[in-house]
């Protein structure tokens, strides 16, 4: 896929399949289905939904541009959720100065 999002006909390979199962003549003497492989990732996608052989085939190259963009997409960057030591280190200085000031409030016992 180029950064238009197209796709190159001469990297697709386009087979037409008779789909399978109930339906009855229309749909065991048809060959309506697509199975679309993508040769440069070896990405393979059938699309046997629709009546329409033209309707598959558009089926079938959206469903490959979107696995094209999944495996291009680029993981966000992780973000630290734990405290760093010197935050770790800073909040034990503040409770350690309000500790004193809590003691040095206490009456002194004679």
């Amino acid at each position: 896929m180029n950064k238009s999002g197209k796709i190159k006909k001469e990297d697709l390979d386009i087979e037409r399949i008779r789909r399978s199962g109930p339906g009855g003549q229309h749909r065991n003497k048809k060959e309506t289905g697509i199975r679309l492989t993508h040769i440069p990732t070896g990405i393979v996608i059938m699309a046997t939904t629709e009546r329409s052989q033209k309707l598959n085939l558009q089926k079938a190259i959206d469903t490959l541009i979107q696995r094209l963009k999944k495996l291009n997409r680029k993981p966000k960057k992780r973000i630290a959720t734990q405290p760093s030591k010197a935050a770790k280190q800073k909040r034990i200085d503040d409770k350690k100065k309000q500790s004193e000031k809590k003691q040095q409030r206490q009456k002194v016992k004679v």
